[in-house]
């Protein structure tokens, strides 16, 4: 299965890190920036909006947290050994969407308790959305170089092979 040589995999790279870039914290960022702009409802909105979505991750990570940070690790290490020791390429491409996706949402977490334990709102809640929209991007074009990196590498190394 050659991954890093399908246009499909690439345009999933771009449509996942897209829509990480845009949704923060399970909030469209738009709502970010309307809010900025006109304040009154629409902090309102965004306020309940972020309360909500940090509400409910907090809850699914202190009801189901050590489970799914079990399954994770599981699943991100059988596909690094699959995909880095054995070269399995499927495994190598879905470890480069996975992982990166992990920290993001770690990030997400820790953010949603900063949220949470600082009680933000107004300019200080738009700032620290905005602030973990940077970090999301930061690991999104990380991601991407690496991603293409290793792909043309993985490109240019099975045609001079031949197989």
């Amino acid at each position: 299965m050659r991954s890093f040589s399908n246009l499909w995999f690439w345009i999933a790279l771009a449509v996942m890190w897209s829509t990480a870039s845009h949704w923060v914290i399970g909030v469209p960022f738009d709502m970010v920036t309307h809010a900025r702009k006109h304040g009154g409802q629409a902090q309102s909105d965004l306020e309940e909006m972020v309360r909500i979505n940090c509400n409910r991750l907090l809850y699914i990570g202190s009801v189901a947290g050590i489970w799914l940070l079990g399954l994770v690790c599981f699943l991100l290490s059988g596909l690094a050994v699959l995909g880095f020791f054995y070269w399995v390429e499927f495994a190598q491409a879905v470890f480069l969407l996975l992982f990166p996706m992990s920290l993001v949402g770690f990030l997400s977490l820790s953010t949603s308790h900063r949220i949470t334990d600082m009680g933000l709102q107004g300019e200080a809640l738009q700032r620290r959305l905005i602030r973990h929209r940077f970090y999301v991007q930061v690991i999104g074009v990380l991601s991407i170089f690496v991603t293409a990196m290793w792909g043309m590498y993985q490109n240019f190394s099975v045609q001079v092979l031949g197989h």
